[in-house]
């Protein structure tokens, strides 16, 4: 009879460990379909709850810029608290595992001085047990992954710890696939010289911002930018010059304008910008900023010469000026001819005379 029992229970653990096989299969092949980083995120969250025997489950990211962890994926009650949430290389068992990229399974916290409870206390959670292992991909670490408590507060096992480990390299070929693809369609839409876009896929982006203040009856600003006499920086310093200063006043419009907007290089020294839900006023706030940056860059060159440029600005309004795309680029860059034209190192805003209509509020 225990013989029996206990062939039975033999029968009931290869028949779990095939279905989560077979699971872990499936979970593999669709998590390493997708090249969309967003779709990623979402099929993580599907396929993990297939397959983790968790309460609660992270996966947290390296973020380049700051150097921390930073929780990316997150399913817990108290998700919304944690999600974006940093966390230091080397605090916690997570950042242990991060720092040393070595998987850990802690039954008990309470018996692991590596255990931080500073996030417990912060958003009301109580961590009983933790596995947690590394997300990496051809030596470069992407992040970590974490399990909090199993079910029925069960603590983890080596059998978990297994399981994660696999669903954590799926997911790092994954991330790694997304990304590569991600920088790569970045270089087909971006400018090598500015950062910014390029002018094909300006065009794009025109279209599909009338198209929204179409739908939701708002308004958009389109500028047009050119730099002044920028031919004499070329004829007098070179071409090296020429290009670096483009470089680095393409930069300086990258961080300034806000994130929903939109900036390219239109061609040569021509720059624009698409200012979604801008009025004229906003458009004009705005590119008045851009016009005291340009004023007051000032380029040194290898043998200590000072350069400097002004730009000429147009701007129109969709759907105040124009109703199409054609008619918008047109009427924005017909006012910025009319700065060149004139005064340059200006302003001109389609259907007014004056800018001190702007100025005064």
């Amino acid at each position: 009879m225990t013989q029996l029992h206990d062939d039975n229970e033999l029968l009931e653990m290869l028949h779990r460990r095939n279905k989560e096989l077979e699971t872990l299969v499936q979970i593999g092949k669709t998590l390493t379909s997708t090249l969309d980083i967003d779709e990623l995120s979402n099929l993580i969250i599907e396929k993990g709850n297939l397959l983790l025997n968790s309460s609660s489950w992270s996966l947290l990211l390296l973020d380049e810029e700051s150097g921390d962890l930073v929780f990316d994926v997150v399913v817990s009650e108290v998700a919304d608290d944690i999600r974006g949430m940093h966390l230091p290389v080397g605090k916690g068992i997570a950042g242990w595992v991060a720092q040393n990229r070595q998987a850990v399974l802690c039954p008990d916290v309470t018996r692991d001085e590596r255990f931080c409870s500073e996030i417990d206390n912060r958003v009301g959670f109580n961590t009983h047990s933790v596995v947690c292992v590394p997300v990496q991909f051809q030596d470069e670490l992407l992040g970590v992954m974490q399990l909090i408590n199993g079910l029925d507060d069960e603590p983890f096992d080596a059998n978990d710890l297994t399981l994660l480990s696999a669903i954590a390299d799926y997911i790092a070929i994954g991330i790694s696939n997304a990304r590569n693809f991600s920088r790569v369609k970045e270089l087909v839409i971006t400018d090598d010289l500015t950062g910014l876009y390029n002018a094909r896929h300006f065009n794009d982006l025109i279209e599909i911002e009338i198209r929204r203040a179409q739908r939701f009856d708002d308004k958009l600003s389109l500028v047009f930018v050119d730099l002044d006499y920028f031919k004499h920086v070329n004829d007098q310093h070179g071409h090296l010059v020429g290009s670096r200063m483009l470089a680095e006043i393409g930069k300086l419009f990258k961080n300034r304008i806000r994130s929903v907007d939109y900036g390219a290089r239109y061609g040569g020294d021509e720059f624009v910008f698409i200012l979604p839900q801008t009025d004229k006023q906003g458009a004009y706030d705005l590119v008045s900023n851009l016009r005291d940056l340009v004023r007051s860059y000032v380029l040194t060159t290898e043998d200590g010469k000072r350069v400097n440029v002004t730009a000429s600005f147009g701007i129109a309004c969709y759907p105040d000026d124009a109703d199409d795309k054609l008619s918008l680029i047109r009427v924005a860059d017909n006012m910025m001819y009319k700065v060149k034209e004139t005064s340059r190192d200006g302003i001109k805003v389609a259907g007014v005379e004056d800018n001190s209509v702007f100025e005064c509020k």
